[in-house]
């Protein structure tokens, strides 16, 4: 039987390094515009539809061109707040406001910030295929946040990554939740979604 846990942390290496190159390639943040614009002409997104977003560490393609263009047209966004072995809540951000310091280092709202509900999460990873299958840190918080959120209201997710992150598979299990839609500096586009052997002859043509 194959070990997932053992293929993630292999796919863990060569996502990083691939995600690093595509970084270091791009110094003026090309991507992170060409992001922004595909996901303001692609994504599904209703006129009052509550953004969660995250605040790019490392080599993590940057969203926050695109954060500050959905503020600009109306849309309440939110960052996370990281809680250690617990769903992540997301807390109202708008673009003059300061951050703190928080868990593993990551910039976020104070915590006396409002709470608010995302409809759609904007989500960093390290590798994707074509079925939404998505690559993390191996810490579970966007799965276990994912799982909190659907259990009380409808989640769009969407992965944002550089084009060359993009794998042929990512190894899975029942814990790990798909994308719905991946945005890349090529394009955003809604996964494919796997059809079952014994689906395929009412859907051949």
């Amino acid at each position: 039987m194959t070990d997932i846990a053992e293929d993630k942390r292999t796919l863990r290496v060569q996502a990083t390094e691939r995600r690093r190159v595509a970084h270091a390639n791009d110094p003026q943040g090309k991507a992170a515009l060409a992001v922004r614009d595909h996901a303001l002409a692609g994504l599904p997104l209703a006129t009052s539809a509550v953004v969660g977003g995250y605040w790019p560490i490392g080599t993590e393609l940057d969203v926050r061109p695109l954060l500050a263009a959905l503020y600009k047209r109306g849309h309440p966004i939110g960052l996370p707040h990281v809680h250690r072995g617990q769903a992540m809540t997301y807390h109202r951000w708008r673009p003059d406001d300061r951050l703190v310091r928080g868990v593993f280092g990551i910039d976020m709202p104070d915590h006396h910030t409002p709470e608010v509900t995302p409809d759609i999460l904007l989500m960093p990873l390290l590798a994707f295929d074509a079925y939404g299958n998505r690559l993390g840190y191996g810490g579970g918080y966007n799965d276990r946040t994912i799982a909190a959120m659907r259990a009380r209201k409808p989640l769009l997710c969407a992965g944002i990554a550089y084009a060359t992150q993009e794998f042929e598979t990512v190894p899975h299990d029942e814990l790990d939740h798909r994308l719905d839609w991946v945005v890349t500096e090529k394009g955003a586009r809604r996964v494919e979604r796997r059809r079952l052997p014994w689906l395929r002859r009412f859907f051949s043509s």
